[in-house]
């Protein structure tokens, strides 16, 4: 643990000394505004995005460094999954969406807060070098600890907060009377946001669907098919929430509504069918999963009758497929622990 703490120190201070140089270069002189263009907050926002792809990348050649001296064990002592090009580039895009558009907001609260202030070269220079550093710290951290649950975390916040940045932004104010797929048919930046959030979302649960399932015991030709099937489910449905983002509704119609609806039909086999795929799960999870089908098929009955509109709908299926995510993950994870703990005992009893 502290070798890791080191590490992100020293390479927080090396963050801030480069880009708190760069920046007092590039705001020589100036009085910049906080947020908006040319501003502190958008100097932030774009090093900050660049410096997580970097940072990111740098942890993940750090954690297989270190695998490779230790047989790939975690934190934990547990066999560690390694993340694949593909898995990395979408993980590392995801950072740098988060920091862009998390200090984006940030930046836009602290002006509202200090209208008509401006920030001295030096002063944003100093500040700028804090927010990068800051940004490496929390990436390269997040990083080295990286485990599927923490993984789904990142995937919620980066969904919260691509989803949130495109509804304070949209240019129809009005946009829930209808559904949340209108935020990505306006052709500006909130669409482009809308759409990309999706994209990139799905990407990383298809990441997630490999990373996470290997986490589930399976010694036999049943378990191995039974965790295929939910590996391919949910990759599926992560492909499937990328093309709700490829294919705007305004201009593909049928094929976004089939994606769209296309989820939650996969989503509802995947509950129905875990008794039978993941016998060792618990029986709470299961009736879990019954409750939250519950709810969304009484909701789309809602819709139906027109008491509830499809925002509301859409808003409360998603946190209900998510949470649901992020306990199956837990629990999966609670199996490998126990497998392992009861391997190391017959080892030492034998």
């Amino acid at each position: 643990m502290a070798p890791v703490e080191s590490a992100a120190v020293i390479l927080s201070g090396a963050v801030f000394v480069i880009w708190a140089l760069v920046a007092a270069v590039v705001f020589r002189g100036q009085y910049l505004p906080i947020s908006g263009r040319g501003s502190i907050g958008q100097f932030v926002a774009l090093t900050g995005a660049v410096t997580a792809v970097v940072v990111f990348i740098v942890a993940v050649i750090s954690v297989r460094a270190h695998d490779s001296s230790t047989a790939g064990a975690g934190p934990s002592g547990l066999q560690r999954e390694r993340l694949g090009w593909y898995d990395i580039a979408a993980v590392a895009l995801t950072y740098a969406v988060i920091a862009l558009l998390g200090w984006s907001a940030i930046a836009n609260v602290v002006s509202d807060s200090f209208q008509g202030a401006v920030v001295y070269s030096l002063s944003a220079a100093l500040l700028a070098g804090v927010a990068v550093a800051v940004t490496s710290y929390a990436v390269f951290l997040s990083a080295v600890h990286l485990t599927p649950m923490s993984l789904s975390l990142i995937l919620v916040l980066f969904l919260v907060v691509g989803i949130f940045t495109s509804m304070l932004t949209a240019s129809d104010p009005l946009w829930w009377q209808v559904n949340m797929s209108m935020l990505g048919v306006t052709g500006d930046v909130s669409a482009r946001a809308f759409n990309l959030t999706l994209i990139i979302g799905g990407v990383v649960v298809t990441t997630i669907a490999h990373y996470a399932t290997s986490a589930i015991p399976a010694g036999t030709h049943q378990e191995q098919r039974g965790r295929r099937r939910v590996r391919s489910g949910l990759a599926l449905i992560g492909i499937l929430l990328a093309c709700v983002g490829i294919l705007p509704v305004d201009e593909y119609l049928v094929l976004h509504t089939l994606a769209a609806s296309g989820m939650a039909v996969i989503y509802i086999g995947l509950v129905a069918g875990l008794r039978w795929l993941i016998p060792a799960l618990p029986r709470t999870f299961l009736v879990l999963g019954y409750v939250f089908v519950a709810v969304v098929l009484v909701l789309a009955v809602f819709f139906f009758t027109g008491y509830y509109t499809l925002t509301a709908v859409e808003l409360v299926a998603f946190v209900l497929i998510f949470s649901w995510l992020l306990v199956l993950i837990r629990n999966t994870d609670a199996m490998r622990a126990s497998a392992q703990a009861k391997e190391q005992v017959q080892e030492q009893a034998g």
